[in-house]
């Protein structure tokens, strides 16, 4: 499983690791979007706020994977049955959203994890064709047995949890320290709004959501763990690996392509 999980090994290696956000349905769309750069990690599928469906959900991760794309799912939130099903769908990793404590990272642990580790319930049978690879020996495409898949997801998955309220904030430190988190990944709009310092119209941020970026970013450090966030360009995605972070989103569907319409009839006009 991590010789196909692109995200883990680019995370494993230190990053930095980008990706694309896919808020909309389709998976034609997702072929499109993970063919678009060759260094294209992982691709988000929303479910927390994008138009996307369970079912949807399903077509788009294996869209992803067929495509040498590691597809992580943001789940709506952390509930058991939420994270069962993006798991068993095939993803590589999943998001939550909204985390608060160490607690709820512990929780969050438990429901992704196989026994004895955590409670997951055992049925891979859709998710193991989402980790095909070749055998470096024959070539051959070889499949992940069931009994591979239960063996090696503990160690395998992405376990990526959202670090974007204010008690976030005051708990990081203990999350950061929770084992089975991989990545503290910082939603920057959210953070700022629940800390009083919501970013400008203009993209601007605050000195204070700064401040609280870094130590979101320290804390992981500390803890082990890698750090993630949301950005909304490859200049902001760079920016950021550029002081250390891991795992970076490079662009949104909508807002992509908002902006290449509008350029495109500027241009027109």
């Amino acid at each position: 499983m991590q010789a196909t999980n692109r995200l883990q090994k680019s995370l494993k290696l230190g990053g930095p690791s980008f990706g694309a956000w896919q808020m909309l349905p389709g998976t034609n769309f997702t072929r499109v979007i993970c063919r678009s750069a060759s260094n294209l990690d992982w691709l988000l599928v929303d479910l927390e706020h994008g138009n996307i469906s369970d079912d949807g959900m399903h077509e788009i991760v294996a869209a992803a994977a067929a495509c040498g794309v590691s597809p992580v799912v943001r789940v709506v939130e952390g509930q058991r049955w939420m994270i069962k099903r993006a798991l068993d769908s095939g993803a590589h990793g999943i998001l939550v959203p909204m985390l608060e404590t160490a607690e709820d990272a512990k929780n969050v642990v438990r429901y992704s994890k196989y026994p004895p580790v955590g409670n997951r319930g055992f049925e891979c049978a859709l998710a193991v064709e989402k980790f095909v690879g070749r055998d470096p020996s024959s070539g051959k495409v070889r499949q992940l047995s069931n009994n591979e898949y239960l063996q090696q997801a503990n160690d395998s998955l992405v376990i990526a949890v959202q670090i974007e309220t204010k008690a976030a904030l005051a708990n990081v430190k203990e999350i950061a320290t929770v084992p089975g988190i991989d990545v503290l990944f910082i939603g920057p709009n959210d953070l700022g709004i629940n800390i009083g310092h919501p970013i400008a119209e203009s993209g601007e941020i605050s000195e204070e959501l700064r401040d609280a970026i870094r130590t979101i970013h320290e804390a992981a450090q500390a803890g082990g763990k890698a750090t993630g966030i949301y950005c909304n360009t490859g200049e902001q995605a760079r920016e950021y690996a550029n002081k250390g972070f891991h795992m970076m989103s490079v662009m949104t569907d909508i807002t992509g392509l908002q902006d290449v319409f509008r350029q495109a009839f500027e241009a027109a006009s």
